[in-house]
Formats: C-alpha cells, sequence, structure tokens
C-alpha cells in the first residue's frame, strides 16, 4: 500500500477501481472505530456501484489509496452497507464536530481528517485539521487553522452527536444533485432534514427533484412557509406540481399564494391537468423563440450551462407571445440542424415538418409511443387553440415509466452472483453481509 498522508475529504468521489483498470465505483466516505488509548482505525471505505448501490470495501481489500484513485483486489461485496454499532463515518458524523484542545487551548471544529498507513498495514486517523473560532470583530472572514494530533484533542460532542451540517454540506458541494439526494437518503432521517435546512434554496430544489416523493414531502413538511415556497420556486414547474400535488389541498394551495405569481401560475396550471396525460408531464419552460431568429441566436440559447440536456435539443418556434401559452405553434428546430446551417439562417426556415405536437390531454402511452417511434428526447404539446403549452420530455416519461420507489428499488433487488477467478482481477460478488477477509 501507498504510505501517503490521505485527507478524507479529498477522496469524497474518488473511483475505486479493480486489478485491471476497470472502475468499481465511487467513494462516498470512510468508515473508522474508536480505539481505547490509540486514534481510530480505518476499518473501510463506503463506496457507491452502479445503481447507486451503497457498499462496504474492507480495508483489507484496499491495494492503494491516493487522493486520484483507489485500486482495490476486486472483491466486492454488493449487499446494500449496513452501519454497525461503534461505527463512525468520517465525512457525514465527524467533519465538522467540536473539540477541545487538551492543553486548555480553548475548541476548534474539525474540518478535514488526515489517514496514514503504519508499518504493520494498518490505517488510522493521523492527524486533524482543525479550525479556531473568529477573534476578530469582523463579520468576514474565518478563524485560524491548525493541524494537531489525535491525542492532542478531545471531543466536546458526545458519540452520535450531529456535526456541523455547514460541514457536511461544503464536503459535498461538488456532488452533482442526483448524487447528492442519495447520500442524503443514506442519513439518518433527522441528520437528513437537518442538511436539508441548511441547504441553499436552489440546491435544495435540485436535491428535492432528485428524491422520491414520500422523501421530499418529509423535508419540505419541516420547512416553514416562506421557505417552502421559496424553494418551490426554484424547483422545475412540473416538478414543484408533482410536489404541491402530495400535499393537503390547505398546504398547497397556500404555498401557491406565497410562490412568484409566474411561477405559481405555471405549476396551477400543470396541477388542471391529469396526472398520466402529456399536460401532467410537461415542462412549461422550453426553449421558444420567433421564426425570425437565427441560428446563431438559438445556438446561444441552448448553450446556457443551466439549461436541461433534452430540452437544448431542440427549440420551438412560435408566433408572440413567446412564454406559454404563445401564440399559434409554427414547429421545431433540431439543434443538429442548426448545426448544419450559417449562424444568419432564419429558423422559420429550418422547421421540422414531420413533427407533429400533441395535445395537452394526449395519454402518456401515446406520447411514450411517439418519442420512441421517431427517436425524440422531447414532444411539443399545445391547447386546443394550437398554442404552446409545454414540452414533454424523455426523463418526463421516465419519471412516469418507472415505479415510484426507482431511485431505491435497486438497492433491495438481489442480485445474480457471479464466480470469476480471483486471478483475473475482476469484481468476485460474495453472499455475504460485506466482502472483505477477516472479522471485525
Amino acid at each position: 500500500m501507498s504510505s501517503t498522508r490521505i485527507f478524507v475529504a479529498r477522496l469524497a468521489g474518488t473511483s475505486v477501481f479493480d486489478p485491471v483498470g476497470d472502475r468499481v465505483g465511487r467513494v462516498r466516505d470512510v468508515l473508522v472505530v474508536y480505539r481505547k488509548d490509540d486514534p481510530p482505525s480505518v476499518v473501510g471505505l463506503i463506496v457507491e456501484i452502479p445503481g447507486k448501490r451503497r457498499v462496504f470495501v474492507s480495508i483489507g481489500r484496499v491495494t492503494s489509496i491516493s487522493s486520484g484513485q483507489i485500486i482495490t483486489t476486486g472483491l466486492i461485496n454488493v449487499r446494500r452497507f449496513e452501519q454497525r454499532g461503534g461505527e463512525v463515518r468520517v465525512i457525514a458524523e465527524l467533519l465538522g464536530r467540536k473539540v477541545v484542545f487538551a492543553d486548555g487551548g480553548g475548541e476548534a471544529t474539525i474540518e478535514d481528517v488526515a489517514i496514514e498507513e503504519s508499518a504493520t498495514g494498518e490505517w488510522a486517523v493521523s492527524q486533524l485539521f482543525v479550525r479556531r473560532p473568529k477573534t476578530g470583530p469582523s463579520p468576514f472572514g474565518k478563524g485560524p487553522t491548525t493541524f494537531v494530533a489525535w491525542n492532542e484533542v478531545r471531543e466536546k460532542q458526545q458519540r452520535g452527536e450531529a456535526q456541523s451540517a455547514e460541514q457536511l454540506i461544503a464536503t459535498y458541494s461538488e456532488l452533482k444533485p442526483a448524487d447528492l439526494a442519495n447520500t442524503l437518503l443514506d442519513l439518518p432521517q433527522q441528520r437528513m432534514l437537518e442538511v436539508a435546512e441548511e441547504l441553499p434554496d436552489d440546491r435544495l430544489a435540485d436535491v428535492l427533484e432528485e428524491m422520491p416523493e414520500s422523501e421530499q414531502v418529509q423535508i419540505l413538511s419541516q420547512l416553514d412557509d416562506d421557505r417552502a415556497a421559496d424553494v418551490l420556486d426554484q424547483m422545475e414547474p412540473d416538478d414543484a406540481a408533482d410536489l404541491i400535488a402530495q400535499l393537503s389541498d390547505e398546504r398547497g394551495e397556500h404555498l401557491l399564494e406565497l410562490m412568484e405569481p409566474e411561477e405559481a401560475e405555471d405549476v396551477r396550471m400543470l396541477l388542471s391537468y391529469a396526472p398520466d396525460t402529456a399536460g401532467g408531464l410537461m415542462t412549461t419552460e422550453p426553449i421558444i423563440v420567433s421564426a425570425d431568429a437565427t441560428v446563431a441566436e438559438g445556438l446561444a440559447l441552448i448553450r446556457r450551462h443551466e439549461l436541461a440536456p433534452a430540452l437544448g435539443a431542440a427549440v420551438c418556434v412560435t408566433l408572440p407571445p413567446y412564454e406559454a401559452p404563445t401564440g399559434r405553434f409554427l414547429g421545431v428546430v433540431h439543434f443538429q440542424r442548426m448545426l448544419r446551417y450559417p449562424p444568419h439562417v432564419r429558423l422559420g426556415t429550418l422547421l421540422d415538418p414531420s413533427l407533429e405536437p400533441v395535445t395537452a390531454d394526449t395519454s402518456a402511452a401515446e406520447v411514450s409511443r411517439i418519442l420512441a417511434s421517431y427517436n425524440l428526447v422531447s414532444v411539443p404539446v399545445v391547447d386546443e387553440k394550437h398554442r404552446l403549452v409545454g414540452v414533454v420530455t424523455i426523463d418526463d416519461i421516465l419519471d412516469y415509466l418507472l415505479p415510484d420507489d426507482w431511485r431505491s428499488q435497486d438497492e433491495d433487488e438481489p442480485v445474480r452472483p457471479t464466480e470469476p477467478s480471483d486471478t483475473t482481477g475482476s469484481i468476485r460478488v460474495v453472499n455475504g453481509r460485506r466482502g472483505g477477509s477477516g472479522t471485525r
């Protein structure tokens, strides 16, 4: 193994490979156990493998650790990780904890934890990176930082007590919304709610869109009405409508009254459609342009960073006004076609004549058939006056077709075991709770 000192916060998201170079998954946390007179011992890694399943990888199965990659022997137990008594997750439970200096030098907050391999091949906590409180009156800036050995401090909080939610959020700041949602779902319920309350409105909105409905409702019920309305404002209208539909009529109506009028109007329109129709599945914020808009203008609009790929696959051309419900719908221009023409060409001359819109009351099954038959990622939706009211994207249809618990279903489904030879470096599925040699 490498003897390099590794800081755990930097391991979050690091790829895990088998001996032949195939990626197994990504690190989500490091698991340690406390010892009476020595620093905590590292017992393994929590790794997310395909299917968003969290599994345990024994430290004995790890042959190399660096901040860029981790190499394992290839033996992986795909049973869902379950934390045992006495085990502590460094990122989820230790970072952000308060400590006091043994020499009476005050208190500090743990911001990172260094682990290091000993001469005997065991990994243990070697140092803590801590931050002292601010000393000046200025509201800006932070307190000084320092490195300390484990035995130079003692924890101010009791074991099991939640650490700073802000620190956990900072550690996972680079995660994509779907990954952050999965991380929160892996936390104890109360901890999940604490972290959710500390997330910025836009970040929480993105995370809620990736969660099962039951957890969405649970988190929203913990927020005061003003905060809940602000978060709903940041969500995609179709996702906000789905969430409000799960609330009581009284609270749903109250939150709609607190939302921004334009956002609330879109959500109310979506709620007026049956959930298994194009109107109930669509998003009301496609890219809409006039027939006189140029290829250059269309490409600039789909180039926006915050735009979902499915919405950026085509632009909708209508008569004014250019917000749903628009003037008369004229057609769509696919982004690939825009790439084939000079920047000055008018989009009104590039419409796809073969793509017909669907009406808001078209069934979800029919929309699915259209998307599959014509290899589309979105289809426009019009009302009885042929005005564009939205588009149904492929992800909207997938959310509808998949079971309600699809985000967590894979974790509990049985996995067919395979038994390649250990010498090939391939992953072998182990039938026990956790793979790895020895017992703990």
